[in-house]
């Protein structure tokens, strides 16, 4: 089933592809990265397509590579290029739309004096045998066994289908009040006051309201730390690591008096315009979380933290195949580095919120567990289940969203937050 329609706009896109494919797999860098590099100055179709054939690269690939081995007499090795260029073709024709002369002939040109024969054979084979990809992608052996130990089975089998296709738009409102205005206005669907779901594939720039600041793009699960702490009525909140913005427009957008952190000057430039276009106001920091001093206390400290993100597969379907067990390791620790250091900015009686994008328990649930044993002076706060979408609900005193929740809405990321309040 197409996912998208394309044209086949040569080969610049097919190039891009290839190397935004060869540094996710083979050095670990995240596909965003890969793209804002290696796609710089291409035209808007061929960077759409570049992403596209990436994407859909990464959310079937050992099903591609099944295909692949059923033609070869010898297996590929997994990283040779004509591996990767025939899974690019396949994915093209199985998912893209793209008739199968185009991309066996934007194929074989990105071999450069490599095995083109083979390509072309095993391309050839493929066709007459007119072949499919399932219903579903299937899920990398090693995240299979992690999240099948952590989730069971039925959130193994919500996240290859969640997998088979990018997730739908989602919008915070700024002012909730209007949410059913704006719902009318870009005809979508509310989950939440507050909150709009659009189809994928709008160009978000063009629609009304973005120019004007009445709204930002932000997951619904993204949006849950924030909604949790209620309105602020000027108190004053500390948002850590806080670009490009979101969750700090969120906190002003609900009565807090905002301070806003974080250690890239850049993505502190597209959080000063996030702010500038919506007409909140924060005061802006650029520091490192583990040596920046902020001289006070707050009624609230929201850490959304750096973590693994594969709670967003769905969009970053590269999650899959860079992270592993060692990386879930490091960042875990420095998580627990940070929550640390956090713990001490929160007044007595104040809340401090942790929150990760990830569907790893040692960067959710285990995490807020040993924050509590070190930390005698938190401990959980009741969680007003009102303030949550209908269909999530609080369990052992954290929020956690996985994989088949609100299936039928349209899903939503894998997200953790615990909501630890001081005493005193």
């Amino acid at each position: 089933m197409n996912t998208r329609p394309t044209t086949a706009t040569g080969l610049a896109a097919r190039r891009t592809a290839l190397r935004m494919l060869d540094a996710a797999l083979r050095t670990g860098q995240p596909l965003d990265q890969a793209a804002s590099g290696f796609a710089k100055g291409l035209l808007p179709a061929d960077r759409a397509l570049a992403i596209a054939i990436a994407q859909e690269v990464l959310r079937w690939l050992p099903d591609l590579d099944l295909l692949i081995d059923s033609q070869t007499r010898l297996p590929l090795a997994d990283d040779a290029k004509a591996r990767m260029v025939l899974r690019m073709a396949v994915v093209q024709i199985l998912r893209l739309g793209t008739p199968p002369h185009a991309a066996i002939a934007t194929a074989l040109p990105l071999l450069e004096g490599g095995p083109r024969r083979l390509v072309h054979g095993v391309l050839g084979s493929l066709w007459r045998l007119q072949p499919s990809l399932p219903d579903m992608p299937t899920l990398l052996p090693l995240v299979a066994e992690r999240w099948d130990k952590a989730w069971g089975k039925p959130v193994v089998a919500a996240a290859r289908h969640a997998l088979a296709e990018p997730p739908a738009l989602d919008l915070v409102i700024s002012d909730p009040a209007m949410t059913a205005e704006w719902a009318e206005k870009l005809e979508g669907q509310s989950l939440a006051p507050g909150h709009i779901r659009l189809a994928r594939g709008v160009a978000v720039e063009s629609l009304p309201g973005f120019a004007e600041g009445a709204w930002w793009v932000q997951d619904l699960a993204a949006s849950l730390p924030v909604r949790l702490l209620g309105q602020g009525n000027h108190r004053e909140a500390l948002d850590l690591c806080a670009a490009p913005g979101g969750k700090t427009m969120q906190l002003a957008s609900q009565g807090w008096d905002v301070t806003a952190l974080d250690k890239s000057a850049k993505r502190m430039e597209r959080l000063s315009a996030n702010l500038e276009r919506t007409g909140f106001s924060a005061k802006s920091n650029i520091g490192d979380l583990l040596s920046w001093e902020p001289g006070k206390q707050f009624d609230a400290v929201l850490l959304d933290a750096p973590c693994t993100a594969t709670g967003t597969f769905r969009r970053h379907p590269d999650v899959l195949h860079r992270i592993g067990p060692r990386q879930i390791a490091e960042l875990a620790e420095l998580q627990a580095e940070m929550l640390d250091r956090a713990a001490s900015w929160v007044k007595p009686g104040g809340m401090l919120v942790y929150a990760t994008c990830s569907l790893e328990p040692e960067e959710g649930e285990a995490q807020a567990d040993g924050f509590l044993e070190r930390h005698g002076d938190f401990a959980k706060a009741p969680i007003d289940p009102g303030l949550l979408p209908s269909g999530i609900d609080p369990a052992d005193g954290y929020v956690r969203t996985l994989p088949g929740m609100l299936a039928e809405q349209g899903g939503l990321d894998g997200f953790f937050i615990a909501c630890l309040q001081r005493k005193g």
